[in-house]
């Protein structure tokens, strides 16, 4: 099991790991998202980057506690590319000048009827020190988790969340410092910690 303190060891997890990719039996669009990790210096540790996305109409994770990155465009060579260029047009975080992208993990294909038909595949990366973060107009804030309370499971417990269209539902979720991670966003990190534990 990899030391979840140690970058160089969850980084060869991921390397190591052979993703799956979803289906695609039917119309859908792709996306791809960057898990971006730091060591942290003061303290110690791994910690991750989440973004809270700005109230926008037509989005669909609106106002969600997310992960950098959204749906390829056609000059992005693959979902790789994707996945650089969303960071780094939502956080100004430029993962291939101040890190690397590490490999991707199993696609997701969501299946909630509110969503439209996706297929999002989740990238790790890191990046080396501490680049200022330059959020666009698509995102409200960020902020980074350390990777120990992420996966500490006395911060998971179902929880009730508001979707689009005032539903309420009860949902897995990771509770940190006032932030509640769920959805898409909290099975990707959970699918993470399969990967690297």
């Amino acid at each position: 099991m990899p030391d979840l303190r140690n970058l160089a060891r969850i980084t060869a997890a991921v390397r190591a790991y052979p993703p799956v990719p979803a289906e695609r039996d039917e119309p859908f669009w792709e996306a791809a998202v960057a898990l971006v990790l730091r060591e942290r210096e003061a303290q110690g540790g791994v910690e991750l980057l989440f973004i809270t996305r700005a109230i926008r109409e037509g989005d669909p994770w609106s106002g969600q506690v997310a992960l950098p990155g959204g749906r390829r465009d056609e000059g992005d060579v693959d979902l790789a590319d994707t996945a650089v260029r969303e960071t780094c047009e939502e956080t100004g975080l430029d993962i291939r000048l101040h890190g690397e992208l590490v490999g991707p993990l199993d696609d997701l294909r969501p299946r909630t009827p509110m969503l439209p038909p996706v297929i999002v595949r989740p990238y790790v990366a890191t990046i080396v020190g501490a680049p200022p973060v330059v959020l666009s107009d698509e995102v409200a804030g960020h902020f980074w988790v350390p990777l120990d309370a992420l996966l500490d499971p006395a911060n998971r417990r179902r929880t009730r969340v508001r979707t689009r269209g005032a539903f309420w539902m009860w949902r897995d979720a990771i509770h940190y410092d006032g932030q509640v991670i769920w959805g898409l966003t909290e099975i990707i990190v959970r699918n993470f910690h399969e990967v690297v534990r």
